[in-house]
C-alpha cells in the first residue's frame, strides 16, 4: 500500500513546462559525473562544449515536473524501488486486437481485467512507427503509432500500471527523418551515423573481428546526394546504426528517454546496448564507451528522476552480461538474466537440473539497488549466447536439435573468426517445452510448463513474463511462413473475442496455464521471502530437483521452492541443518498442505513435474 501511495505522487508529469519555477540547477556531485564521463568519450574540448546543450534538456525536462513529484522523489528509497510485488508482463501494444477498437484500448481493458493483482508493470515492446524489425526499426521515437493509438492511451494504461518503454538507442529506420536528411546530405546529420566513403580503405581482418547477432553485411551501400556511402548497420539493411562518437547524438537520445520518463516510463529497456560504440579495430561488443554512455544515463536519472529505472538487454556471455551492473550502483538497475531459459529448457530436456543448480548457486544479491531480471520467453527466441562457457558445445547443439523436433528453428550469428554459429532458438516456450505429438496427456505437459515457469518466480530478482507465456501458446508456424520471419513464430496476434473464450473456458490449454500460473504469481506477490533483495540460497540435493531457499529481509520467514524437473515421481530428501533451521511444521503455499518433518530432515514423495513452495515462519 505504500508503495502504491509513492506510485501516484510520481504518476503523471506536467502536459506543459511551468518555466515560472526556478530552472534545475545539477549539484556539484552530478556535474562532476556526467562531465567526467564526457571528457572521456569526447575529450576535454567537447565535453566542455556539449555539457551545456545535456543541461538545457535536463532543465526542460525538469519543469514538467510536479511539485508533489519533486517533494516525493527527496524521500525515494531506491533499496524498495523493487519489491515482492513486481512482476512484469511483457507484450506487443497489438498482440490482442478486436475490429473497431484500437489496440491500446483493447489492451487496457484486458489488463485491467485479467491482470490487475497479479503484473504491476506493463513492458510494452516499441509503440512507435517503425518500417520493419516488428517495431525495433523506428522512424519517429516520439508518437505513438497511430495504427496502436496516441499517447492518451499510453497515459491510460498509466492509471493501473507500472510501465517499461523500449528506449531503442543502437539504430533507427532508413525510413526515419534523421537518415533522411543524411541522405539528403543536410550537413546537421552528416555525423549520426558511422559512413565510410569506400570499402577499400577498411582492412578484411577489422571487419572479421566483429561480433554481431546477424549474419548480414555490417556495411550497407545507399545512394546519397553526394553519391555512394557505405553505412554501418549492425542488425540489418534497415536498421541504421547511430554514430555516438558524435555527442549531438547522445544528447538527442537523452532527451528522448526523458520525453519517455515523462511520457510515464518507469523502467527503460536500453535495447541491444552490446553494440552501442562503433569502433573497427575491435569486436565492436562490450566496449567501455557503451558502458560509459549507460552510467551517464543512469547519472542523469539518479539527478532528475530516481525513480526510473534502467534495464540493459545485452543477449551475451553471462560473465559480460552481468557487467552492465556496473559497481552496483553506477550502471543498469536491473539486467535481463539471460542464462536462465536456455539452463532450465535444458534441465527439463535432460530430466537433470545439476547444470542449472551449479549456475545458480553462484547467483546473489548484487546490490541494495540493483537485481536481475528473470525471464523464460520474450517477444524474441530463446537465446544460447548467454550459456557459453556454462554449457559445452555439444550440450547446446543437442539442445537445439531438440527445438528443430519440437518445430522451432535456429537463427545464427556471426562470429569474430567469420564462423556462424546459433544465436537462438525461434520457439514459443511452450512448444519447447512440450512436444506437441507426444504420447503424454495435456494435464503432463501443463504440470511440465508450469514446473518449468515456477524457477523463474523463486529465483532472485524480478521476474518477467511474455503475454504468450501466460497463455501457453504454441508455435505459430503458418505466420513463420507468411511473413518469412523465424521470430514470427512466438509472436501471433489473437482476436480478443477468441481470447476471453479460450481464457473462460475450463478445458482449454490457455485455460488451464494462464489460471494456474496466475495463482502463482499472486500467491509470489505475497512473500516478503521473494524480495528481490532478500537473500537466496540453491541447494543441490538429487539431479532430479532444483531447489532454492528464500529468507525474508527481517529473517523470519523462509521459502524452501522445490522443482521436480523430471517426468517421475522423485523422493525427495534435506537435512534442514544444512539451511540453519530447526521447525518441525512447514506450509505449502502453493497446495495448502502441511508437511511434516522428523528429526530435522524434511522427506516426502514429489509427483512429476511437481512444484512446492514451503514455508515456516521463525518466530
Amino acid at each position: 500500500m505504500e508503495k502504491q501511495k509513492q506510485l501516484d505522487a510520481s504518476r503523471f508529469h506536467y502536459l506543459e513546462p511551468d518555466y515560472s519555477r526556478p530552472v534545475y540547477e545539477p549539484p556539484d556531485s552530478v556535474t562532476e559525473k556526467i562531465l567526467s564521463k564526457l571528457n572521456f568519450l569526447y575529450g576535454e574540448e567537447k565535453a566542455a562544449a556539449c555539457f551545456p546543450e545535456l543541461i538545457r534538456v535536463l532543465r526542460v525536462y525538469y519543469a514538467y515536473k510536479t511539485p508533489g513529484m519533486i517533494e516525493w522523489e527527496k524521500e525515494f528509497d531506491p533499496f524498495h524501488r523493487f519489491i515482492q510485488e513486481d512482476s512484469i508482463l511483457i507484450t506487443y501494444g497489438d498482440l490482442i486486437y478486436e475490429q473497431g477498437e484500437k489496440p491500446l484500448e483493447t489492451l487496457a481493458e484486458m489488463s485491467r481485467k485479467y491482470l490487475r493483482g497479479v503484473f504491476n508493470t506493463l513492458h510494452i515492446l516499441p509503440f512507435f512507427p517503425y518500417s520493419s524489425d516488428r517495431g525495433f526499426a523506428i522512424m519517429d521515437f516520439e508518437e505513438v503509432d497511430p495504427g496502436l493509438g496516441n499517447w492518451e492511451d499510453i497515459a491510460n494504461l498509466k492509471t493501473d500500471f507500472r510501465l517499461m518503454f523500449d528506449g531503442v538507442v543502437n539504430h533507427v529506420s532508413s525510413r526515419s527523418r534523421w537518415f533522411q536528411e543524411f541522405l539528403n546530405q543536410n550537413p546537421d546529420y552528416n555525423d549520426f551515423f558511422t559512413v565510410f566513403s569506400t570499402k577499400n580503405k577498411i582492412p578484411e581482418d577489422f571487419l572479421k573481428l566483429l561480433i554481431r547477432p546477424r549474419t548480414s553485411d555490417v556495411l550497407t551501400e545507399f545512394d546519397t546526394l553526394n553519391g555512394k556511402r557505405l553505412v554501418w548497420t549492425t542488425f540489418s539493411p534497415d536498421q541504421i546504426d547511430l554514430n555516438f562518437k558524435n555527442p549531438k547524438v547522445l544528447i538527442k537520445m537523452v532527451e528522448i528517454l526523458l520525453t519517455y520518463v515523462r511520457r510515464g516510463a518507469d523502467i527503460i529497456r536500453l535495447d541491444a546496448v552490446t553494440y552501442l560504440w562503433d569502433e573497427l579495430g575491435t569486436t565492436g561488443a562490450h566496449l567501455t564507451q557503451s558502458h560509459t554512455i549507460i552510467k551517464l544515463l543512469r547519472d542523469v536519472l539518479d539527478a532528475i528522476a530516481p525513480h526510473v529505472a534502467l534495464l540493459t538487454e545485452t543477449n551475451a556471455p553471462h560473465k559480460d552480461n552481468i557487467k552492465y551492473f556496473g559497481n552496483g550502483s553506477d550502471e543498469a538497475q536491473m539486467v535481463y538474466n539471460f542464462a536462465l531459459p536456455p539452463l532450465v529448457l535444458y534441465s527439463f530436456q535432460t530430466g537433470n537440473a545439476s547444470k542449472l543448480t551449479n549456475w545458480a548457486a553462484g547467483l546473489q544479491r548484487i546490490s541494495d539497488t540493483a537485481t536481475f531480471f528473470n525471464f523464460l520467453d520474450s517477444h524474441d527466441g530463446i537465446g544460447v549466447m548467454a550459456v557459453q562457457n556454462i554449457m559445452t558445445k555439444s550440450e547446446i547443439e543437442m539442445m537445439s536439435l531438440k527445438i528443430l523436433e519440437h518445430g522451432g528453428y535456429i537463427s545464427y550469428k556471426k562470429n569474430g573468426d567469420g564462423s556462424e554459429s546459433p544465436y537462438e532458438l525461434n520457439i514459443t516456450w511452450y512448444s519447447a517445452i512440450n512436444r506437441e505429438d507426444a504420447d503424454e496427456s495435456e494435464d503432463l505437459q501443463v504440470q511440465r510448463y508450469l514446473a518449468s515457469r515456477s524457477i523463474a518466480l523463486v529465483l532472485i530478482g524480478v521476474p518477467g513474463v511474455y503475454l504468450h507465456g501466460l497463455l501457453g501458446s504454441k508455435n505459430d508456424a503458418e505466420t513463420v511462413l507468411e511473413q518469412r520471419d523465424l521470430r514470427s513464430i512466438n509472436r501471433k496476434i489473437i482476436r480478443k473475442s477468441e481470447l476471453v473464450r479460450a481464457l473462460e473456458d475450463p478445458n482449454t490449454t490457455t485455460h488451464k496455464v494462464s489460471f494456474r500460473l496466475t495463482a502463482m504469481i499472486r500467491k509470489r506477490n505475497r512473500e516478503k521471502a521473494f524480495h528481490p533483495n532478500a537473500p537466496q540460497q540453491v541447494v543441490d540435493v538429487a539431479a532430479a530437483f532444483f531447489v532454492v531457499h528464500r529468507i525474508s529481509l527481517d529473517k523470519k520467514e523462509h521459502i524452501i521452492a522445490i522443482t521436480n524437473v523430471t517426468r517421475y515421481n522423485q523422493y525427495f530428501r534435506c537435512d534442514l541443518n544444512r539451511l540453519n533451521i530447526n521447525c518441525e511444521e512447514w506450509h505449502d503455499i502453493l497446495s495448502g498442505n502441511m508437511i511434516t518433518v522428523s528429526n530435522n530432515i524434511i522427506s516426502f514423495s514429489v509427483e512429476p513435474y511437481g512444484i512446492l513452495w514451503l514455508k515456516v515462519i521463525v518466530k
